[in-house]
Formats: structure tokens, C-alpha cells, sequence
């Protein structure tokens, strides 16, 4: 399976080397194009009922990405507001449904979603204030670039 994939990875970059812009983004060009490839195959045999070990396939770079940005956000998280701090980090960063945020705070379900929604917007916000932010076409962060030196 992962040798399938790598293959395809190669096959995606050789069709594709002439969409490249900057020569000098060609690590997270490569990186986002293995890690679709990678994503587009686990939802390809979760529709067919196979079970993918998405872990054992994704690049260390991931690990790395997230758990660098995650010790980022601590500092923005707190500057948000009690009400967007609470659903961010029990909706999002934790592991509660936001149908159960909502049942539990009694809010309606499209409530929920507006906050976590403006809530992620305004955490954005703030880390694009002090850092270069590139993500995938999915919208998922693989690489920051801190503009100034205290961030």
C-alpha cells in the first residue's frame, strides 16, 4: 500500500513540476502533494470498508509541523476571550462533538458553529499577525515562519 502510494506521489510531481512557482517552496509543494496523496488514499479505502493505518503513512514532518504550531497557539489561544477559548479548546483541540458542545451549554447547533467558526477566525487572526502561515489546499497549516522575534 505504501509503496502505491509513493508511486503515485512521483507520478504527481513529474505531471506537475511546471505548476511549481518558486523554486524555493519545493519542499512544501512535494510535502503537500504527498500528504493529499496520502489523505486521498485512506478516504479511497474508507469508502471501499478497508481499513488504511493513516499513521504508519503519514511523513514524521506532520509530527513535527503540529507539534511545533501547537506550542505556537498556546499563547494566542489564552488572549481569546473566555467563551472562544472554551469552545475552541473543547470542540476543535479537544475531543468533543460540537453537537454535544451545544446540548451541554444549551446552545443551538448553528450557534456552535458560528463561534468555533469566528473563534478559529480570530485565533488566525492574531498568529497571522505574527507569522507567515503556508497550508495545503485543504486549508491544514504545514509550515510557519515566525515575522518577528517574541511570537
Amino acid at each position: 500500500m505504501a509503496e502505491d502510494i509513493l508511486q503515485d506521489v512521483f507520478m504527481k510531481i513529474h505531471k506537475n513540476i511546471a505548476s511549481l512557482k518558486d523554486e524555493k517552496k519545493i519542499a512544501s509543494w512535494v510535502y503537500n502533494i504527498t500528504r493529499n496523496t496520502i489523505i486521498d488514499s485512506y478516504r479511497k479505502s474508507h469508502l471501499k470498508g478497508t481499513e488504511l493505518p493513516i499513521d504508519d503513512l503519514l511523513p514524521e514532518k506532520i509530527d513535527e509541523v503540529s507539534t511545533d504550531f501547537s506550542k505556537c497557539l498556546i499563547p494566542f489561544i489564552n488572549q481569546l476571550k473566555e467563551s472562544d477559548r472554551d469552545v475552541l479548546l473543547k470542540t476543535t483541540f479537544g475531543e468533543m462533538s460540537q453537537k454535544e458542545y451545544a446540548r451541554l451549554n444549551n446552545l443551538s447547533y448553528s450557534a456552535v458553529k458560528s463561534r468555533v467558526q469566528r473563534a478559529r477566525e480570530k485565533l488566525r487572526a492574531a498568529f497571522e499577525g505574527c507569522c507567515d502561515i503556508e497550508s495545503d489546499v485543504y486549508g491544514n497549516i504545514i509550515s510557519h515562519v515566525c515575522k518577528k522575534k517574541n511570537c
